[in-house]
């Protein structure tokens, strides 16, 4: 634990908050371009974490954007516009309207449906603007099309302002198998392979979530190496011709965030230790938790020597579902003492049920050695957004 860091932000700013350690994240960058290689693309979802994506922009080749809210940040941010992927199952045509006027074909547009291809076959036509376009093969779920789709559009009349760059592709996170892995790179390097055999269609680019997977929990098997080092042999065996990239969310930024939060009260009830703290589930999120049953890793601040418990370390919601781990072992713990819960960097920030009882949205803080603490997002009130009254 780098200490020095985390008393320098408790000294400073008020619990709970966020801190995103960009040097972490720089660092997991480097660790996956080091066992992919240079001729495998990083696109990162930035639905997983937004707070990082300028920290980004020179450490991966695109970022999957998801609605117009994310296509603002990256505005506002900044973003090379060129590095955009404008994703989503939903799509309104002022929208893609917008984005067509303002950049053309300096990003890419991905098509879900039948009628995403026509809306935007219909836009560049009127505007006489051109687009790339990924056509979005579904694994059996909301998102995609299905082959058959994929290959009739393929097989239509060339239009004369959209270009189909390739095939999108994506089935779920935290893949803990292998062999799903590898089945999955087989079936889309045979389908690109059957693209060019009966239509003549080369796809330029595979964009594939692989869904690696983060070890949360003190009982899991951490998989994350084996999983990576399997992705690369796998992407040695395709043969479709064209490049790839990998859209990663969970897998880049879970590393770098730590979600500071202080014990607020303590007591016992019915004989079980119970320590609340001034966070709570609508901040902190685990995929995979079950009732609060496993234990993620959280760094107690204040090491001390008294007696060891096991304590139910619960939020500031009105609710019995607010519970964030039970029966985990803290040793002397006292009120203000604080917690640290890690790898929290992709996803607690924004998949919370943050309205909730109008608690305040967190501070959230980047640091790094070099530039130390900036304030991404300021403490924030959300009462407003649950009444207003003009």
């Amino acid at each position: 634990m780098n200490e020095t860091k985390f008393e320098y932000a408790l000294h400073e700013y008020t619990t709970p908050f966020y801190i995103f350690d960009t040097d972490i994240l720089a660092m997991q960058v480097r660790k996956i371009r080091d066992v992919l290689g240079p001729e495998t693309e990083l696109c990162y979802a930035m639905k997983a974490n937004p707070f990082v994506i300028k920290e980004l922009e020179e450490l991966v080749d695109s970022f999957e954007v998801c609605s117009p809210g994310e296509f603002s940040i990256c505005e506002r941010a900044g973003i090379n516009m060129g590095k955009a992927v404008m994703s989503g199952v939903h799509k309104k045509p002022d929208d893609l309207k917008y984005a067509l006027e303002r950049y053309g074909d300096k990003i890419i547009y991905t098509a879900e449906s039948l009628s995403h291809w026509q809306m935007l076959a219909a836009l560049t036509e009127r505007l006489h603007i051109p687009a790339r376009v990924l056509l979005r093969l579904t694994s059996g779920n909301q998102f995609g099309m299905d082959g058959s789709l994929i290959r009739q559009i393929i097989a239509g009349d060339p239009h004369q302002f959209m270009t189909i760059e390739g095939i999108q592709y994506f089935s779920g996170t935290q893949k803990k198998s292998l062999t799903k892995l590898e089945n999955e790179l087989k079936m889309l390097d045979q389908f690109c392979r059957e693209l060019s055999q009966q239509y003549g269609f080369a796809v330029k680019k595979l964009e594939y979530g692989p869904g690696l997977p983060i070890c949360y929990f003190e009982e899991e098997k951490n998989m994350e190496a084996e999983m990576l080092n399997g992705l690369a042999e796998f992407l040695k065996n395709l043969t479709f011709g064209g490049r790839v990239a990998l859209e990663m969310g969970r897998f880049i930024a879970a590393h770098c965030g730590s979600y500071v939060t202080r014990v607020a009260d303590i007591k016992t009830n019915k004989g079980e230790p119970y320590c609340i703290v001034d966070g709570g589930i609508h901040q902190l999120n685990y995929y995979g938790q079950m009732l609060a049953m496993k234990k993620p890793p959280i760094l107690p601040f204040h090491q001390r020597n008294g007696e060891k418990k096991k304590w139910t370390v619960c939020g500031s919601l009105c609710t019995a579902g607010d519970v964030l781990v039970k029966q985990h072992p803290f040793q002397d713990l006292s009120v203000g003492d604080p917690l640290i819960f890690q790898k929290t960097g992709a996803y607690s920030v924004t998949e919370g049920m943050s309205l909730f009882l109008s608690r305040d949205l967190p501070l959230v803080l980047l640091y790094s050695e070099k530039e130390r603490f900036r304030i991404a997002r300021p403490r924030f009130q959300t009462d407003a957004f649950n009444y207003f009254q003009s």
